[in-house]
């Protein structure tokens, strides 16, 4: 995405966000908790990422993954706007977030997964920095639930454990 469509994403969200503040309602179905280490991947602007900060609480973590450049840097002025100390912006390589294994209890892929090239790579990495215990919120963005369902199977990497009109719940496949 270039950086003019970047600024412009960012600015129709914040229109978005006040007219149908639909983020807070999506976020408890969400099953993210005080404590926990949740990362954003496809943060953004950081709409999800400081909801999450505030979920988590100070003896939980958010790392707000992305691979544009502007998205880490609107992450970083809201943290410093904010004064947020368990919030860590994290630049990714293509697929590879950086991240240590097993770092996550939760991981949210969401308004993003539409716009992934290689789905298996992804998930692979997705799964790499989960917990085995923990799970995977993804929704279908601008695609079918068919065909981000169908990404999962043939990833071989998650397996869907509980549907919602608005995003899947998912666990490793063991």
């Amino acid at each position: 995405m270039s950086d003019l469509s970047f600024k412009f994403m960012n600015a129709i969200f914040v229109i978005i966000d006040v007219i149908f503040p639909s983020v807070d309602k999506r976020i408890p179905g969400f099953g993210i908790c005080d404590g926990m280490t949740v990362v954003d991947y496809g943060c953004g602007p950081g709409r999800y990422t400081m909801r999450f900060a505030r979920i988590v609480g100070e003896s939980g973590r958010v790392y707000a993954v992305d691979i544009h450049e502007l998205a880490i840097q609107s992450v970083e002025q809201k943290i410093a706007k904010h004064h947020l100390s368990n919030v860590e912006p994290v630049l990714a390589d293509g697929y590879h977030s950086g991240l240590a294994d097993g770092i996550a209890d939760v991981v949210c892929a969401i308004d993003m997964f539409f716009s992934v090239h290689d789905p298996t790579a992804f998930l692979k990495e997705l799964s790499r920095i989960t917990k085995q215990t923990g799970f995977l919120i993804i929704d279908d963005g601008h695609q079918p639930r068919r065909t981000t369902k169908e990404k999962l199977k043939a990833s071989g990497y998650w397996r869907i454990q509980e549907e919602t009109f608005d995003h899947l719940k998912c666990v490793h496949n063991h």
